[in-house]
């Protein structure tokens, strides 16, 4: 499992022109799911989102969480996170997870997250999306697990 981590002051997704997930401050999440993933990656991924430091604390240092930050959190599935990119000129996505398990592994990272009392709003699986973001920083940080 890939996470792309963006910090941002503001983020929503739309489907069809229609707004399905939105936040504040906080942090959009792109998750690329791949084939080897399972429910304990997923947990613990959960926890690196909940607990990686990438907000500022009063001396300007990145030593606060999302939620010491008081942020939320908006998770987009973005299969393209899982592509071979290593050859030729055209992505490979045969390291992707198959939809029905991509789809149920966001979920429950989802789930996960929300069980800690923080703001979860999610995209909609398999859909055209549109994102829209307002990046802090700009801050961005690839984690896998």
């Amino acid at each position: 499992m890939k996470c792309l981590l963006q910090r941002v002051v503001q983020a929503s997704v739309a489907v069809d022109q229609r707004v399905v997930g939105e936040i504040q401050r906080g942090l959009l999440v792109f998750v690329g799911v791949e084939p080897g993933d399972t429910d304990e990656i997923v947990l613990r991924m959960a926890k690196r989102l909940l607990s990686y430091r990438l907000f500022s604390d009063e001396a300007g240092k990145m030593n606060l969480n999302v939620q010491q930050a008081g942020g939320a959190i908006l998770l987009v599935s973005q299969f393209t996170l899982a592509a071979d990119t290593n050859s030729g000129n055209r992505p490979s996505f045969s390291t992707a997870a198959p939809p029905e398990q991509a789809s149920r592994l966001c979920a429950d990272l989802a789930q996960a997250l929300s069980v800690e009392n923080i703001q979860v709003e999610t995209g909609q699986f398999g859909a055209d999306m549109q994102v829209s973001l307002v990046n802090d920083g700009p801050v961005t940080f690839l984690l896998s697990v």
